[in-house]
């Protein structure tokens, strides 16, 4: 997509973080945007900041897992600014910890809302872009953690993977009704997904808040660490317009971490020759379907 002024966008997690400074980024462009978000209060104080620096945004409040919400939300922002040409599938929570010590209500968070919340918005999303004919761009938000699994981050590295592959998978599939999809798989970036824990919806369990956490467990304050002392936000916003305009398929913030790639690259490499020599495989035919 390379002409953005007076086209649409619609962002979800755009309260803040990388949603709202993207959101941002895209406005100047000339874009008009509609901020998408479970947090009422924080979405009304961002539409009111943008709406201060004179673009175009409007704001509604949903929660991304459940698919009611994403119909109401697609029928504001379509009565509001008309054909939607960009969504970014930006809200996303985390859960950390020991696997065995991680329960089921939160596994039904995280995949509700990480995955869940991807698809619900492709499906809807897709077949509104394909039905106007102006060409459409989704652009998924995963992680680095999508594309390697990290220790005591299970359910985050799973849920992350699938939109990676999602994503992939979409790209080809949907080239020829005229909408790009890009994958962003960002490394440490300055936000508060560390406490996204706050907004957990009551049938999840309901709000915890990382500084309690911290009090039970001191060593859990490592995990906003690590987030506060990221990337500056701006320019997280930033990769996701270069890659939105170039029509990326991957889109990286941390160049740094390509070394981590090709190592799980050259593991991955290793298994396949492994493969090739296995005795229990050699009666296995050399060509076939493969898989794109």
């Amino acid at each position: 997509m390379k002409n953005l002024r007076g086209k649409t966008a619609f962002i979800t997690g755009a309260a803040e973080g990388i949603g709202f400074y993207s959101a941002r980024v895209l406005a100047k462009q000339g874009m008009k945007v509609m901020l998408a978000d479970i947090d009422a209060k924080m979405l009304d104080q961002a539409v009111k900041t943008l709406k201060g620096e004179e673009v175009i945004v409007d704001g509604v409040v949903m929660d991304v897992a459940l698919r009611d919400e994403w119909q109401a939300a697609f029928k504001k922002t379509i009565e509001t600014f008309g054909n939607v040409h960009f969504l970014m599938n930006n809200a996303g929570v985390a859960v950390t910890g020991a696997q065995k010590y991680i329960e089921e209500l939160d596994w039904r968070w995280i995949i509700d809302v990480n995955l869940m919340g991807v698809v619900y918005g492709c499906q809807l999303f897709a077949p509104h872009m394909k039905a106007h004919g102006e060409g459409g761009h989704i652009m998924n938000v995963a992680s680095m953690a999508g594309l390697q699994g990290v220790s005591f981050s299970g359910p985050y590295c799973a849920t992350k993977a699938a939109v990676v592959s999602l994503s992939e998978g979409w790209r080809i599939e949907l080239e020829k009704d005229g909408i790009e999809v890009s994958v962003f798989c960002p490394g440490f970036v300055k936000s508060r997904v560390y406490d996204s824990m706050r907004n957990r919806q009551a049938r999840y369990g309901g709000p915890v808040y990382h500084d309690d956490l911290v009090k039970i467990k001191p060593v859990r304050k490592t995990n906003k660490d690590i987030v506060v002392n990221g990337i500056d936000t701006e320019i997280a916003a930033n990769c996701v317009l270069e890659g939105l305009l170039n029509n990326e398929l991957y889109i990286i913030s941390h160049p740094h971490y390509c070394e981590s790639q090709e190592e799980r690259a050259r593991k991955i490499k290793n298994a396949f020759n492994n493969a090739n020599v296995s005795a229990a495989l050699a009666t296995v035919p050399r060509t076939g379907i493969v898989l794109k």
